[in-house]
């Protein structure tokens, strides 16, 4: 019988993972620096080891416990009958990782999720804007970069979509990503942030891999400013702010290719691929679209009148036209969106929209630039056509005259200028007394 307890043994040794004696020959500084790293660890954990030395470490009491509890795993298919070596079912084993670690990472379909929810904010409050709508407002920091992109202008204490704005909906998200981004890159200074620092972070975010979660530890002080712009921006995903972990969307995984930012992405939004849009020379417009924000935008130069599951059916008219031109979008931009998204039915005619409509709509930008308001002061009942000509002399050295009228002794200066001419007429009058 002992000959035959070492001869099982030394079958056993033979069973161990070669590795195992090179580390055992170490020394506890080289294993303490080894296991700083919870990769070796991880690695070092999940070493076979052979059925027979398992068996060895349960007494002979507790033995009937010890092949029900394997006969248990087996049937779950946790842990497969084997004669040779205990070893996890693999999915269980990745999964059971997660758990022990944390390191549970989204799925694909959530950061997609994600990244869509977090993008159509921005595009839904710039369109809203232009709606007289309250959408839902991004954070601070979106709202001060589409301000200072030019995007959006202030208008009476609140933002309004401007003309560059709605150029910018023409585009698609990868452009319009990195036109933000670059703007983004230009505050950087004014931020107090290293701009190597934000450009390495956008390039190693574009290099790492969609669905796995990373650590924050070896980030800079510049990048970890950076996460909460970029969580707002729907470039990275975090499970809540104060997370050590953060993983890559589809947006920023894609920021140095050609492959869609977002899943089905087109000018505006994930909507249909093909154009959508058949407008009619009655300038009925019909919209093949399901999509909020693609409806959004065309109430922004379009009155729409019905809304089905998948059509949206309007008109152009002067008042819609008018009230998109005050919101600084132009005539040349109305027609090019029509012409972006084009139901591929229109693609057959020449021209491809009625000529009619493009005229009238261009027509309508001309009326309202026919006349121009400009704030100022009508200067008037002047004591004797002297003291007209010289308070108008002094006007016009200082370039503030608008209109002039030499009958009716009177003429229109600018606001800036009211100052100046007020107190040039003040001194006059207490100089005659």
């Amino acid at each position: 019988m002992p000959v035959a307890v070492a001869q099982d043994e030394t079958k056993d040794v033979k069973k161990e993972h070669v590795l195992l004696p090179f580390l055992q020959t170490q020394s506890q500084n080289t294993l303490t620096r080894l296991y700083q790293r919870p990769s070796s660890c991880l690695s070092i954990f999940r070493l076979p080891f052979p059925v027979s030395t398992m068996s060895a470490w349960v007494v002979r009491e507790a033995r009937p416990l010890y092949d029900n509890a394997l006969a248990t795993l087996a049937r779950l298919h946790i842990l497969p009958q084997s004669t040779v070596k205990l070893a996890l079912n693999p999915t269980f084993k990745t999964s059971f990782r997660q758990a022990l670690t944390g390191g549970n990472a989204p799925s694909l379909n959530t950061l997609d999720s994600y990244a869509i929810e977090r993008w159509e904010t921005i595009l839904h409050y710039m369109v809203g804007s232009g709606n007289g709508r309250r959408p839902p407002e991004p954070s601070p920091g979106v709202r001060f970069l589409l301000k200072t992109s030019g995007l959006m202008n202030e208008f009476h204490g609140s933002l309004q979509i401007s003309s560059t704005g709605f150029q910018f909906l023409l585009h698609s998200p990868h452009e319009q990503l990195w036109h933000l981004l670059l703007q983004y890159l230009h505050l950087a200074e004014q931020r107090r942030m290293d701009l190597v620092d934000v450009l390495s972070f956008l390039f190693m975010l574009s290099t790492m891999e969609l669905g796995r979660e990373y650590t924050v530890a070896n980030l800079t002080k510049t990048q970890s400013a950076m996460l909460e712009d970029l969580r707002d921006y729907g470039l990275i995903w975090q499970r809540k702010q104060s997370s050590r972990r953060f993983s890559p969307t589809r947006l920023s995984t894609t920021l140095t290719s050609c492959s869609p930012s977002l899943p089905n992405a087109t000018g505006t939004s994930s909507g249909p691929q093909e154009g959508f849009i058949v407008l009619e020379t009655n300038y009925r417009i019909y919209a093949y679209t399901d999509n909020p924000l693609q409806t959004a935008v065309l109430g922004l130069f379009a009155s729409l009148k019905c809304r089905f599951p998948n059509l949206v059916i309007g008109s152009i008219t002067r008042e819609s036209v008018k009230k998109a031109l005050s919101n600084g979008i132009t005539a040349d931009q109305i027609i090019a969106y029509l012409i972006t998204h084009a139901h591929p039915n229109m693609r057959k005619n020449n021209p491809m929209l009625p000529v009619t409509v493009q005229d009238q709509i261009r027509l309508w930008e001309l009326e309202k630039n026919r006349l121009k308001s400009q704030e100022g002061y009508l200067y008037t009942a002047f004591a004797s056509q002297a003291d007209y000509e010289l308070v108008l002399n002094y006007a016009k050295e200082l370039d503030v005259v608008l209109w002039e009228n030499a009958a009716k002794r009177c003429f229109f200066g600018s606001a800036e200028g009211h100052s100046n001419i007020k107190g040039f007429i003040e001194r006059r009058t207490m100089g005659q007394k």
